[in-house]
C-alpha cells in the first residue's frame, strides 16, 4: 500500500486525541527471552537502535538546536527504514500463500462479522472496567533514567511526524503528554506494518505476532524502549487493551478489503483504525468528576470523534484513493442508490448526482462530530480546548469540500494555516460556554 491511507489514518490519530489520535517498527521478535522487561542490550535486533542513535545525538553538545533538530529528523527517518526492514521474517513463498489465504479468509469472515456496535460495546465495557480499577498490571522494570530517554525518543518521533498534534499536547501536564507519546508511537508503528515501505510483505502472521507482542506489553514486558513507554503508560493510567487489539484487526482488514458494501462495514473500519484511539487516550486525558454523562456515553463520544475524523479523511481523499490505490472507502450500496458507478469515480465525474451524494456523506460526518462535542465537556477541563480545537479544525475540511463545489475527485480540500489559528480561540470559547 502507498503512504496515502497511512497519511489519512495518521492525521486522524493526530487530531483524534483523546477522543482520538501513533515509527520505527521492530516487528515481533518473539524469539529469545526478555531480561526484566527489556531484552538487553540490542533491543532492536541486528540494527542500531534509534534510541541509541538519539542518545549519541544528545551527547553532541556542540551542535546548535537547528542542527540537532535536522539530525533528529534524518535519524528518525533512517531508523524507521532500518527497523521496519528488520521485521520481515516471513519467507517469500510462505508470505504469498499467507496473503492469498488472508484474502479468502477475509471475504468469508466479512459475511459473519460481529456487528460493529457489539465490537465497540465490548471495548468500551473493558475500558470502563479498567478505569474502575478492575485490573492489575506489572510495572515496567526499567531504571528511571533509561525510561526517560525512551520517552524522549517517543517525543521526538511524535514531534517529527505529528507536528500540529504534538504542539497541542503541550497544553497537557507532562505525565499525560508522555503517555500520549507512547500511544501515538505504538499506533504509528502498527499502521506502518500495513502502510509502510514493506507493506507488501506483511501477512496475517506478522500481525498475529504483533498482537502477541502487545499482550506482553500489557504484562509488563517490552522488546524495545518504545514498547517500554507503552508498558509504563498502561501501568500509570487505566488504559484498556481491547482498543489496541481492535486497531490491529483494522490493519488486518486493510490486507484484504478495498471496497465496502455498506456503511456498517465502513463504520467498523473507521472504528478500528481511528475510533479506537479515543478509547486509548480518554483514560489518559481524564473524565471530569463533575461530568454529567455516564462513562459509557463519554467513551462513545470519544469513539465518535475518531469515526468523524476518519470519515472526513475519506471524503477528502476520494479521488486520490481511487486513482492511486484502487480503493473506494465509500458504501457501494449508497453509491448505487444515488446512481453513481465506480467508473464515475475513476473518471472524476462531478455532476449533480455526485454533489447530492457528497451532501449526504458530509451530513453524516457532521452528525458524528456533534456526538463527539457533547463528550468533550465531560473531559478534564484542562484538555477540552486541545481536543475540541482539533475537532473544529478538522471539521473545516468538510466546509472546504463544499467550497470546492463537492469536487473531491480532482482536488484535495484543506484548511489554510491562518484559518486554523482563527478557529482556536473559537474552540476555547465553545469549551468554556457549552
Amino acid at each position: 500500500m502507498s503512504g496515502l491511507s497511512q497519511t489519512r489514518r495518521q492525521e486522524s490519530w493526530m487530531t483524534l486525541l483523546p477522543v482520538t489520535i501513533l515509527f520505527t517498527c521492530s516487528l515481533v521478535h518473539t524469539q529469545g527471552s526478555t531480561i526484566g522487561t527489556l531484552r538487553q542490550p540490542n533491543v532492536v535486533s541486528r540494527h542500531t537502535s534509534p534510541f541509541s542513535q538519539f542518545q549519541r545525538l544528545e551527547r553532541l553538545g556542540r551542535r546548535t538546536g537547528s542542527e540537532l533538530q535536522s539530525q533528529r529528523k534524518l535519524l528518525t527517518s533512517n531508523a524507521q527504514k532500518k527497523t521496519i526492514a528488520s521485521q520481515v521474517a516471513v519467507p517469500q513463498e510462505a508470505m504469498i500463500v499467507d496473503r492469498i489465504n488472508s484474502i479468502k479468509f477475509g471475504e468469508k469472515a466479512q459475511e459473519d462479522r460481529e456487528p460493529t456496535r457489539d465490537v465497540m460495546r465490548r471495548a468500551i465495557r473493558e475500558q470502563i472496567d479498567a478505569m474502575n480499577g478492575n485490573r492489575q498490571l506489572k510495572p515496567i522494570k526499567l531504571d528511571a533514567e533509561r525510561l526517560e530517554k525512551a520517552y524522549s525518543v517517543a517525543e521526538a518521533i511524535t514531534d517529527e511526524y505529528a507536528k500540529t498534534f504534538s504542539l497541542g499536547l503541550r497544553l497537557m501536564e507532562k505525565t499525560k503528554q508522555k503517555a500520549v507519546w507512547a500511544i501515538y508511537v505504538w499506533c504509528r508503528r502498527t499502521d506502518e506494518l500495513v502502510d509502510g515501505s514493506i507493506a507488501s510483505h506483511i501477512t496475517p502472521t506478522t500481525l498475529n505476532k504483533w498482537e502477541d507482542r502487545l499482550d506482553k506489553i500489557f504484562e509488563g514486558y517490552a522488546f524495545d524502549e518504545l514498547d517500554a513507554t507503552l508498558a509504563d503508560a498502561a501501568a500509570n493510567f487505566p488504559i484498556g487493551k481491547q482498543a489496541f487489539k481492535d486497531m490491529i484487526e483494522g490493519m488486518r482488514m486493510d490486507l484484504y478489503k478495498s471496497r465496502y458494501k455498506t456503511f456498517e462495514e465502513l463504520k467498523e473500519y473507521c472504528y478500528r483504525v481511528a475510533g479506537t484511539v479515543g478509547l486509548m487516550t480518554t483514560p489518559v486525558m481524564g473524565i471530569s468528576p463533575e461530568a454529567n454523562m455516564p462513562e459509557e456515553e463519554v467513551l462513545d463520544a470519544a469513539v465518535s470523534l475518531g469515526i468523524a475524523l476518519q470519515l472526513t479523511n475519506i471524503l477528502r481523499d476520494v479521488g486520490e484513493d481511487a486513482q492511486q490505490r484502487n480503493r473506494i472507502y465509500l458504501p457501494l450500496d449508497e453509491l448505487a442508490k444515488f446512481g453513481i458507478t465506480e467508473a464515475d469515480i475513476f473518471s472524476g465525474k462531478v455532476d449533480d448526482k455526485w454533489r447530492e451524494f457528497m451532501k449526504f456523506q458530509i451530513k453524516r460526518a457532521r452528525e458524528y462530530f456533534a456526538i463527539a462535542r457533547k463528550g468533550v465537556f465531560a473531559l478534564d477541563p484542562k484538555v477540552r480546548w486541545a481536543v475540541w480545537g482539533a475537532g473544529m479544525v478538522y471539521g473545516e475540511i468538510l466546509d472546504s469540500i463544499e467550497a470546492n463545489d463537492y469536487d473531491n475527485l480532482s482536488q484535495r480540500a484543506y484548511v489554510p494555516r491562518w484559518k486554523k489559528f482563527l478557529l482556536l480561540p473559537v474552540a476555547l470559547i465553545q469549551t468554556i460556554l457549552p
